[in-house]
């Protein structure tokens, strides 16, 4: 039976995760005995940040750009992950980097987008938004005390910039509700446009449009050029629990159609020019925050209540197998060498197979191994037992479980694949890179 509200509850914390029923009847595929074949080498090396990381990298000209919840931005060499430079913000880094034309352009909680050359990290420009800031409210998913103002724990990432080449332009969100393009040469203005709500989405260039979601429900195409709006989606509202909602990740785009996952629980195939509907996924009552990936005739996504990853047709929707994780997935899958990669919240990476949906392999950094007993139920994560049996309509105890978890080395970061290993950041303040198994 279909939900009328694409929320899981449990107790007052409405994100917090039980599976749901729709879920138990689902046929996930798992290996059989003796299916597996080893994907992941071993760690190539491994890079020590001060803060937790949720941004993805970025590998450009032999370096590997990541930021890091100690409001620094890193330039580490791909091949032996010594550290080239850094750079110091006043804020958390969550936001992805971006390189182009030998500048690298990030966003940091401290309000401000910047420019940095990419070979030495010195500043080249820095442009201040209207303030960068979590989602949350007061009494959030009315957990105590109502009087407090509540960050949203699930809130990890600031919009990532995009670069505009036809125009010479560096697009990117801001929680102060613009959506900037901004002259890549000299950090000013080329156009704004307000939505009616925080961005911490980041754009999608393609064909002149820029495709961008907005925690007021819609996903906008604008002209790239000037600015206008040329059509907006509204995505489901649920207004109860309003601030729930939003669109987390970025579009991405297939010819004609644009594929966009939402905190509504459904996946979107909207025609590019018109905005219209083509199809859309029900994801059960599961958010959907990550960026989607493409390959073949597919498109790949994954959620986070039911620990899926989902092959959907990406002209019909209809569904063509999922995998099962550990925890909630919140990273865009790699694909490589017909694999797909993607981390989970318990700090485990997946191999997957896209034709088949067979789990290759599964691998596991120190801070699992170490502390999955501890803080994980037969493996899984469960929330309530992670809060260890306190009140969860408490929002300290929500905090105190999210603390818990991290000591997995959570995986919220995107993968990246080059060559022949796989880089991926980690809630145990970690730049990995993987080795992997040549074909």
């Amino acid at each position: 039976m279909k939900k009328t509200i694409p929320l899981v509850l449990l107790a007052t914390l409405v994100h917090f995760f039980t599976q749901t029923n729709a879920a138990n009847t689902i046929r996930f595929i798992k290996p059989g005995n003796g299916d597996t074949a080893q994907v992941f080498k071993a760690i190539k090396w491994r890079f020590q940040t001060k803060g937790k990381i949720f941004s993805t990298p970025v590998i450009a000209n032999g370096v590997v750009y990541i930021g890091s919840e100690d409001s620094c931005l890193y330039a580490i060499d791909e091949n032996n992950g010594k550290l080239r430079w850094k750079f110091s913000t006043k804020g958390k880094v969550n936001s992805s980097a971006t390189v182009y034309n030998n500048r690298v352009f990030f966003g940091s909680y401290d309000g401000c987008y910047y420019a940095l050359n990419a070979k030495n990290g010195r500043e080249i420009w820095r442009f201040q938004t209207g303030g960068e800031r979590h989602i949350g409210a007061k009494g959030l998913w009315t957990m105590k005390p109502d009087s407090l103002y509540m960050d949203d724990p699930f809130d990890f990432f600031l919009s990532s910039p995009a670069i505009d080449s036809a125009n010479g332009h560096v697009c990117f969100g801001s929680s102060d509700g613009n959506v900037y393009a901004l002259d890549a040469t000299r950090g000013t203005i080329a156009w704004k446009l307000a939505t009616g709500g925080p961005i911490h989405a980041a754009p999608l260039l393609h064909k002149g449009v820029v495709y961008i979601g907005s925690w007021d429900f819609n996903l906008y195409a604008i002209n790239a050029k000037n600015g206008a709006i040329q059509w907006k989606f509204k995505t489901n509202e649920q207004p109860t629990y309003h601030v729930l909602e939003g669109i987390q990740g970025a579009p991405v785009a297939d010819d004609s159609l644009i594929y966009i996952g939402t905190r509504d629980a459904f996946f979107y195939a909207l025609n590019a020019n018109t905005g219209t509907l083509v199809w859309k996924f029900d994801a059960e009552s599961s958010w959907v925050v990550a960026s989607a990936n493409l390959k073949d005739n597919a498109v790949f996504f994954s959620t986070s209540d039911s620990y899926s990853f989902i092959a959907v047709n990406k002209q019909t929707g209809k569904e063509l197998y999922r995998v099962k994780a550990n925890g909630y997935i919140y990273n865009k899958p790699a694909i490589a060498n017909k694999i797909a990669y993607f981390g989970d919240f318990t700090g485990q990476l997946f191999a997957i197979d896209i034709a088949s949906g067979r789990q290759l392999d599964v691998f596991a950094f120190d801070a699992r191994k170490n502390n999955a007993q501890k803080v994980l139920k037969n493996n899984n994560l469960d929330f309530s037992y992670a809060a260890e049996g306190k009140d969860l309509a408490n929002y300290q105890t929500s905090v105190d479980a999210m603390n818990r978890l991290y000591t997995l080395g959570s995986i919220v970061s995107s993968p990246v694949v080059a060559g022949n290993a796989l880089y991926v950041g980690s809630a145990d303040g970690n730049l990995y890179a993987v080795e992997l198994q040549s074909n």
